[in-house]
Formats: C-alpha cells, structure tokens, sequence
C-alpha cells in the first residue's frame, strides 16, 4: 500500500503566476554558452542537413548519464566515423565493422551501432532524407490514433538488415509506459525555431506538438512544483506535465525544459512559496 500524500497540483492562476519566473530562468539558460556543455553541440559541428540528423540522432540515443561522458562518447564514434556521419551511413557494409570494434557506451556495443547504421542507411535509400522518414510515422500515428514514436520504433527497425535484438531497447516505445526523453530531446533540438540552443531544422510537426523530454531533473521539479500530480515516471506522466506547460505557453511548451533543468541540475531557484511538495 502507498502511503505517501498526494502531489497538489497547480491551478491555470498559479501556473500563469509562475510563468514570468519560468520564462525569465529559460532566458538564462536557453543561451549560447550552453551549446558546448550539451549533446546538441553535434547538430552544431554540420552544415549539411543530412550530417546534422545523423549526429543529432546518434548524440540523442547516447544521451544516458553525465553529459559529458555522453560528449566524450560520441566524439569517439564520430572520429571513427571521420566525422563524416552521412557519407559514412551510405558507405557502410559489413566490412566496415572493424571501425566500430572497441566502441563502448553504458549498454551500447559496437553490433548496436552497425544495426542503427543499416537501419538509416536504408532510409536515406528510400526517403529524401530522414525528416520524411519521420514524417511518414507521424502519418502512420494519426491514420492508426497511435503515438508516432511507436510507429517509429516499429519502423526504424524494420529498415535494418542486420539487427540484433538488444538494440532495440536503445530506442523507447510510448506504448511500453517509456517517456521517450531521447527521443523527445532530439525533436525538441531538431523542431523548435528562433532557438540559440536548438537548430530547429525540421518542419513535420509543429513545436506546440513537443512533449518535454523527462529525466530525473525535470520529474523531481516538476513534482515539487506542482506541474504534475502521478508519481510514476510514465508515459501519462510526460503527457500531464506537457499539458501543463502548454497553458503557459501553447505555442512551444518544451521550451521549459530548460528553466526545469536549470532548476534541477544547475541549481537555479523559484521563490519558496512557488514549492507545493515536497518530493
């Protein structure tokens, strides 16, 4: 039996209260200098569109522990990749493997990447470039009333040649409970505009479809200050807090996940009276 209180959560007056406080800290922390200190610095190293997807992709599936860790982990597979990511998905065989041997990150092994590596290849193959691909899930999703990060995990894996099993649990699944953070983290680089932090270089879905991408940091804050009221770190839950962000900001409710890691992982501070739980 769970015998702990129950989450109060915020009213539309309060969330609107806290809302110049929120937007202020995002400011402070939606800057420039905070490109080199995160995994969205790889979409920044790449002009070409292709590049940037790739290693955006790549940075945002690794993205798993301290940042840079996670930093230092994908600037050795983009050096193994000449830091060509594009030329070397099209490139790629099985002769190739050999540059892959040796790679390690958390649960990642060199047989996860050449899986992932088949699957894009054979995207670029059929899709004009991996936005379409994405594109054709969103589609998917709204025919079958199904989220279309499930018609993508089903998909992705269905274009690789040579995939072992493992490798598909480094990509979530919404209807396996997942919040799907990576995934999430990698639409907000890739969707929002008029960002200094997110390249924004694709159109598929609007910024106001983000759902805000969920680790450790944003549940614990957005638990203490009421923008959720589950306990669990689900599915439900990522979609609760998003709703409440949206009533702050329809437009591009992902936008806080900065001011909330801010809060979380950089220590910044929300007056006292703003704190509805403790947690």
């Amino acid at each position: 039996m769970n015998d702990k209180p129950k989450l109060r959560g915020r009213s539309i007056k309060s969330l609107m209260e806290l809302k110049p406080l929120l937007d202020r800290m995002n400011d402070e922390v939606e800057e420039p200098g905070y490109i080199p200190h995160d995994p969205v610095q790889f979409m920044h190293l790449f002009t070409d569109k292709r590049d940037m997807e790739i290693a955006g992709f790549l940075a945002a599936t690794m993205a798993w522990g301290r940042r840079d860790i996670v930093i230092s982990k994908v600037h050795d597979l983009l050096k193994r990749m000449h830091y060509q990511p594009f030329e070397f998905v099209m490139g790629y065989s099985q002769k190739q493997f050999d540059r892959l041997t040796g790679f390690k990150h958390r649960t990642f092994k060199p047989i996860d990447i050449h899986g992932m590596v088949l699957a894009l290849q054979q995207i670029y193959l059929e899709y004009e470039d991996f936005e379409e691909f994405w594109a054709e899930c969103h589609r998917a999703g709204l025919q079958q009333d199904r989220p279309f990060l499930a018609l993508f995990h089903e998909r992705f894996f269905e274009k690789s040649s040579d995939l072992a099993e493992r490798t598909r649990k480094h990509i979530s699944n919404p209807e396996k409970g997942s919040t799907c953070k990576r995934l999430y983290m990698y639409l907000r680089w890739t969707i929002r505009k008029d960002s200094p932090v997110d390249p924004g270089i694709w159109n598929f879905i609007e910024p106001s479809e983000l759902l805000v991408p969920f680790d450790v940091h944003v549940a614990r804050q957005a638990r203490r200050y009421g923008l959720i009221t589950r306990r669990s770190d689900d599915w439900k839950t990522v979609n609760e807090l998003t709703e409440s962000l949206k009533i702050m900001n329809p437009d591009d409710p992902a936008r806080y996940d900065y001011a909330l890691f801010g809060i979380g992982a950089l220590d910044y501070n929300l007056p006292k009276k703003f704190i509805l739980n403790k947690v």
